[in-house]
C-alpha cells in the first residue's frame, strides 16, 4: 500500500480534480479553464472553511446541479455545528463514496491482513456500530458511518452485524439491546466503531451474559478498528475487557470530508497518508496558520517533525478546504502522520466535537439568564468509566449566579441546541453525563497566567483541553487560594 510515486500521484489527482471541476458553478466562478498549474490554482481559489463554502452547499440543497462537483449530490455527511448552524452538511459524491471511503476500507483490511497473515477474521462476523441518518425525498443526511453502512457492497454485509435497520437506528437504547441480542451467539472476530460507544456495548454484553470478559464470549475476536477520537484514554479499559494476546487495534483517519490515513505498522501509532483516493493535499505551517497567513505548500515541500494544518481538495467538491486538524509528519518516505489536535480549541474525547464557539455561546446565555458575570472559564473531560464520562468546567465569576444548578441546566441546554454531536452523546446520559461545575476563587486564572509568565499581550486561558493538565494546575492554585 506504500505509494512509491507520491508526487506523481498527487499531480495526477490535481489534474483529475481540475478537469472534473471545470464545468461546475464553482469552476466557472473561479476560472478553472485558466488553471494550468498549482500556482494558478492557489492564486484563483482562496483557502476556505465551511462558512465560506456554505453558499454553494445551500445551492445544492436547494436543488442545484453541477455546483461543487459534476451532477447531483444527494448524500450529506452531518457533522458538528459551526458558528452559524447546529450542524454542518458535508457533500458526499458517489466518486468519494467509492473511490475514497470504500477504497480506504478495503486498503485498511488489506494492510491488516498483510501484517497478520494467520488472521482468521473472515471466518466470523464483525460488529459495526454506526450512527443514524434521515432519508428525505431529495437528500440523505446523517452520520458518515450510517451512510457508509447503508451503501455497503454485498460482500461487506455478508460479514457484518447487526442488520442494516438496527445499524442506522436512531434510538440508542433499542439499538444497544438489538446489537447485543444479535451478536452474543455469533462468532465475532472484529469490531468497528467509536470507542465511547463500543465500550458501552461491550459492558452491556458482559452484563447480559454474566461473563467475566469479552474473550469468554468471543474467543476468536482479534481486531478493533477505530478512529475519530483520541483512543489512548480508552486503551486500558479495552485491555481489561478483552484480555487476549491475539487482540489487535488499528487506527484510521476517516472523517466526513474524506478517508485520509491508516495505521499500517504493527505496534506503531502513526498512520500512512493515503495519496490515491482522489484528494489533493496542501499544508500550512501551524505558526503561519495562527498568524492568519495561509502560505500553503504541497506534499514534496513538507518536513518531518513539523506541525501543519491540512488543506484538502476532494472528489466531493471541497475546494482548498480547511478540515480543522493539525498533523505532524513522522516520516517522509513513506509519508506517515499523526494527528496533533484541532486548529481551534476543541474537545472530542467522546465524539462530541465541542468547539469554543459552542461553549462561548452557551456560557454567555447562561450568564444572561441567571444575571451573573463571568471572569474566565476552562473545560476538560472527565474520562469515561464503565458508565459514562463528563465535562468539568472551572469557572471564575465576577458576580456569581444565585443557583449553580440552574446555571448548569441552561449551559447544558444551550450546548445541545448548538451542537448536534454533543446532544447525541448527552442523550439519556449514555456517553456524557451533565456538566460538572467548580466555581473558582477570585483571581485564580490571573495567578495561573502570572505563574506561567503569560500576563499581558495575547496570552489567555485555553478554553477547551483534551487533557486535564491545565485544570489540575488551576485547581491546585484554587486550593491554596481557598486556604488563604
Amino acid at each position: 500500500m506504500v505509494n512509491k510515486k507520491p508526487f506523481e500521484t498527487q499531480k495526477r489527482n490535481f489534474k483529475y480534480l481540475i478537469n472534473k471541476g471545470e464545468n461546475t458553478k464553482f469552476g466557472s466562478d473561479h476560472f478553472f479553464q485558466k488553471i494550468k498549474n498549482y500556482t494558478d490554482f492557489s492564486d484563483k481559489i482562496p483557502v476556505r472553511n465551511y462558512e465560506d463554502l456554505f453558499p454553494y452547499i445551500e445551492e445544492i440543497r436547494s436543488g442545484g446541479e453541477n455546483i461543487l462537483w459534476p451532477g447531483e449530490t444527494k448524500l450529506f455527511a452531518k457533522s458538528s455545528g459551526t458558528t452559524n448552524a447546529k450542524s454542518k452538511f458535508i457533500p458526499l459524491s458517489k466518486d468519494a463514496l467509492y473511490n475514497c471511503h470504500y477504497k480506504g476500507g478495503k486498503d485498511m483490511l488489506a494492510l491488516y491482513l498483510n501484517n497478520n497473515i494467520d488472521s482468521k477474521m473472515f471466518n466470523g462476523k464483525g460488529i459495526v456500530i454506526g450512527g443514524s441518518q434521515n432519508i428525505g425525498t431529495k437528500f440523505t443526511d446523517g452520520d458518515l458511518s450510517a451512510i457508509l453502512i447503508n451503501n455497503f457492497p454485498f460482500w461487506v454485509n455478508m460479514h457484518r452485524v447487526p442488520d442494516i435497520k438496527t445499524a442506522i437506528m436512531r434510538d440508542w437504547n433499542k439499538k444497544l439491546a438489538k446489537i447485543t441480542h444479535q451478536s452474543i451467539k455469533k462468532n465475532i472476530t472484529s469490531l468497528s466503531g467509536v470507542p465511547s460507544w463500543m465500550l458501552i456495548l461491550l459492558n452491556n454484553i458482559i452484563e447480559t451474559t454474566g461473563a467475566n470478559n469479552i474473550s469468554e464470549i468471543w474467543p476468536n475476536l482479534e481486531l478493533y478498528m477505530h478512529g475519530g477520537i483520541n483512543f489512548s484514554p480508552y486503551q486500558n479499559q479495552f485491555n481489561k475487557l478483552i484480555p487476549s494476546n491475539k487482540m489487535h487495534y488499528l487506527e484510521t483517519y476517516n472523517a466526513s470530508e474524506g478517508f485520509f490515513a491508516i495505521q499500517d505498522q504493527v505496534d506503531k501509532k502513526d498512520m500512512l497518508l493515503m495519496l490515491d483516493y482522489g484528494i489533493f493535499y496542501e499544508f500550512i505551517k501551524k505558526e503561519d496558520f495562527y498568524q492568519n497567513s495561509y502560505n500553503t505548500i504541497t506534499l514534496e515541500n513538507t518536513e518531518a517533525g513539523t506541525d501543519y494544518a491540512i488543506v484538502i481538495t476532494t472528489n466531493s467538491g471541497l475546494w482548498r478546504y480547511l478540515i480543522g486538524d493539525i498533523i505532524e509528519f513522522t516520516s517522509l518516505n513513506p509519508y506517515r502522520i499523526k494527528i496533533k489536535g484541532r486548529t481551534t480549541s476543541c474537545i472530542n474525547t467522546f465524539g462530541e466535537e465541542l468547539m469554543v464557539s459552542n461553549t462561548d455561546y452557551a456560557i454567555k446565555i447562561a450568564c444572561q439568564e441567571t444575571n451573573c458575570e463571568l471572569v474566565d472559564y476552562t473545560v476538560a473531560p472527565i474520562y469515561i468509566n464503565k458508565k459514562a464520562g463528563a465535562h468539568e468546567w472551572l469557572i471564575e465569576f465576577h458576580k456569581q449566579p444565585n443557583s449553580i444548578d440552574i446555571f448548569k441546566k441552561i449551559l447544558d441546554l444551550k450546548l445541545k441546541e448548538v451542537n448536534s454531536d454533543y446532544e447525541a452523546k448527552r442523550f439519556n446520559n449514555l456517553i456524557i453525563k451533565e456538566p460538572k461545575i467548580k466555581v473558582m476563587s477570585k483571581g485564580v486564572f490571573y495567578k495561573w497566567l502570572e505563574k506561567n509568565k503569560k500576563l499581558g499581550g495575547q496570552n489567555k486561558i485555553v478554553r477547551l483541553s483534551e487533557d486535564r493538565k491545565l485544570l489540575e494546575e488551576l485547581k491546585q492554585i484554587n486550593n491554596v487560594s481557598f486556604q488563604q
